[in-house]
């Protein structure tokens, strides 16, 4: 196997593009990819492309393809890859890519990710989004994705001290970094008493407790670590990949509040690049709802259960801390275009590996990205680290 970097990474603006078409916002997101990159369309071997439900937002499947006409690479008749894990597609994409370069199969590749989901009205959209639960046994019940999270909260607060404002904290942290980012769908800082005010949703989850509705897309080029060199100065390296699978029903896992899958990928990632949780400077974790911050947090191992909340109310979460979590906005504030996350979460990292991430510049070497599909029966963690 061989060892892979990142090379180029380009992402578009998150928010709501009611003028911009789904393949457009691929096509912006490759062409900053390959910009960045220093390499042209016909250098490129296979494209991987994350995206969970285009065929309910958009009524378009065969999204491999199209992604791939609209690109321009067509004609080139190279490999293109539709990947789906719900809200894990782009980490899956990645990862998809990340194989393809080390096992020598291919040398240019894109992983990219994209969603365009304000094309239908807010019920469509958690409709579809419930697809990523079990609709048999959860969705026909009515379970939607604040309901599942909510539970878990609700099981969390339980069994572990954690207090209506420490959960709160988390959302007014990633509203602060997404503040800073260009980016990001919300660029406004909010309070606890913002969050604390807002409508309940799903007690004891209320409407600032909640990921957004998003589109937006984002991609990156990844080349063996060997050839990085050829195209740019700052190559970034892929330290590890790592997936773990879960029941995909809730009801069925040994502990609701703690993701099995999130504590396997991460010990996976952390075996493979050969390193411990000191060595980590930041993290990009899936925080679809504040809770699942909490929880992710503790399952990859960067503090004991019940101990994530107390750690955010002291900032050693927040941007200077001791472990900055979310530079980007996280899931919260910069969105959440399902099938493009994952991709986002490498992007910044990226950024802020090489420096580049102003306004919000954390001191970081190595950076972890964590992307959960549905309540944590995908999860995939990258470690990324400068070469």
């Amino acid at each position: 196997m061989r060892d892979v970097a990142v090379i180029g990474i380009g992402c578009t603006q998150f928010g709501e593009h009611w003028s911009t078409s789904f393949r457009n916002l691929f096509v912006e997101a490759g062409a900053l990819a390959l910009e960045d990159a220093g390499v042209t369309g016909e250098q490129i071997d296979a494209l991987y492309v994350g995206n969970m439900s285009a065929g309910r937002f958009v009524e378009q499947e065969h999204i491999g393809a199209l992604i791939a006409d609209y690109a321009g690479l067509a004609s080139n008749h190279i490999p293109s890859t539709r990947v789906e894990a719900a809200c894990a597609s782009g980490g899956l994409a990645f990862r998809q890519a990340v194989i393809s370069v080390a096992s020598g199969m291919e040398d240019i590749v894109v992983a990219a990710g994209v969603e365009k989901m304000t094309d239908v009205g807010t019920g469509a959209s958690v409709d579809t989004l419930a697809g990523a639960a079990d609709r048999e046994w959860e969705g026909f019940a009515g379970a939607t994705f604040p309901g599942l999270y909510a539970m878990i909260a609700n099981d969390y607060m339980h069994r572990y001290s954690l207090t209506r404002e420490q959960l709160a904290q988390v959302a007014v942290k990633n509203h602060a970094n997404g503040a800073k980012n260009p980016i990001a769908q919300f660029r406004q800082q909010i309070t606890v008493d913002t969050v604390l005010k807002s409508s309940l949703v799903a007690d004891p989850l209320r409407l600032f407790d909640c990921s957004p509705i998003t589109d937006g897309a984002a991609a990156v080029v990844v080349v063996p670590l060997e050839r990085a060199r050829e195209f740019t100065d700052t190559p970034v390296r892929v330290l590890a990949s790592a997936q773990a699978s879960d029941t995909i029903a809730l009801h069925d896992r040994r502990e609701i509040s703690t993701l099995d899958a999130t504590v396997a990928a991460g010990r996976r990632a952390f075996q493979q690049a050969g390193i411990e949780h000191r060595d980590i400077d930041m993290l990009e974790v899936h925080d679809c709802f504040t809770i699942a911050e909490i929880c992710a947090i503790e399952d990859l191992g960067f503090c004991a259960k019940g101990e994530a909340g107390k750690l955010t109310e002291e900032g050693v979460t927040a941007l200077h801390g001791d472990i900055p979590v979310n530079t980007s906005g996280g899931l919260k504030a910069c969105g959440h275009p399902v099938g493009a996350t994952g991709i986002k979460q490498i992007y910044e990292i990226v950024k802020q590996i090489r420096g580049e991430a102003t306004g919000r510049q954390v001191d970081a070497e190595i950076g972890m990205a964590h992307n959960v599909g549905g309540t944590g029966a995908t999860v995939a963690v990258h470690i990324l680290g400068g070469c």
